[in-house]
């Protein structure tokens, strides 16, 4: 197969080198960010489309990783360019985390134009989209899935096909409601430590043989402690996803508290100019001597 990316920033990229590394004919790449798609073209020997509809032209299937739900939409309906025109018998590989309607939407738009389509959604950072041992959660048709899964057996340790459209986008929403929950209360837990003057390695040593352990504990409460905020999921996208949820369930008039507030420090994060940081940057906003984010500090 030839394969188009559209979104190739920090994940799309590493996805798209991956691909390239397993043989496959990465044909091309688009993004708005045009310099970061004409380097990622260089580097892989493709063609960076002008337009969206050149990627669907040189391709039999297209990755798309994009920002949210606006986008997505942007890039199947947009007036005048977007992945749909001669698109007939083409299949397009949805990894973006956006809301579950939207994947149920393009899902449609796709049949109609003669496509088909499979969200891939990721729950993975990326190292893990580099060295092709994502955790990817799928929905749509299994024949779509079928199609699909000879690339994403590449780009996946584990490829686990949950249902139809919208389903694995449901799946993945409560994936990072829960994991940024973890986060925040990891957060608390750490600068409370600190403020009480204690020995965080210690402590981090503690919480991780104990009912404190956790995976975000693992991956960020180092990070946490020595302010290291490298972005590789950022608060901004942590926001957007506890929103995801948070509308699932207001959706059945279900009120989720914990993930409310999680949300609440997330969007004070993007309040306070935080907001590409990675998520353990929320550590800022709970450790007593940080509350006055100094960018010499962060």
């Amino acid at each position: 197969m030839n394969i188009g990316f559209v979104g190739v920033g920090r994940m799309g990229a590493n996805m798209a080198r991956r691909l390239k590394d397993r043989k496959f004919r990465v044909a091309a790449v688009y993004d708005v960010n045009r310099a970061g798609a004409t380097a990622l073209a260089g580097e892989l020997g493709c063609a960076a489309a002008q337009d969206l509809s050149e990627v669907t032209a040189g391709a039999d299937a297209i990755i798309t990783v994009v920002t949210d739900d606006a986008a997505m939409r942007e890039i199947f309906a947009g007036a005048g360019n977007n992945l749909l025109v001669n698109a007939r018998s083409k299949l397009f590989i949805n990894c973006a985390t956006i809301s579950p309607q939207v994947h149920l939407e393009v899902e449609k738009m796709a049949r109609a134009a003669g496509a088909e389509t499979l969200e891939a959604c990721i729950a993975s950072s990326i190292t893990q989209a580099r060295e092709g041992t994502l955790y990817l959660m799928c929905g749509g048709s299994e024949e779509a899935f079928r199609k699909a899964e000879p690339i994403l057996k590449e780009l996946a340790s584990t490829v686990r096909f949950i249902g139809g459209a919208g389903q694995a986008a449901k799946v993945k929403a409560l994936v990072n409601m829960v994991m940024n929950i973890n986060t925040a209360g990891l957060a608390e837990g750490l600068g409370l430590g600190a403020a009480l003057g204690l020995d965080l390695a210690m402590l981090r040593e503690v919480f991780a043989q104990t009912g404190a352990a956790s995976r975000v504990l693992q991956t960020d409460g180092e990070d946490m402690q020595n302010r290291e905020h490298s972005c590789f999921f950022s608060a901004a996208h942590a926001a957007k996803d506890s929103g995801i949820a948070l509308e699932l369930a207001r959706a059945l008039s279900l009120d989720l508290p914990l993930a409310r507030a999680t949300k609440e420090q997330y969007d004070r994060m993007i309040a306070e100019g935080l907001g590409e940081l990675d998520k353990s940057g929320i550590a800022e906003l709970t450790f007593k001597d940080r509350q006055k984010h100094s960018g010499d500090h962060v």
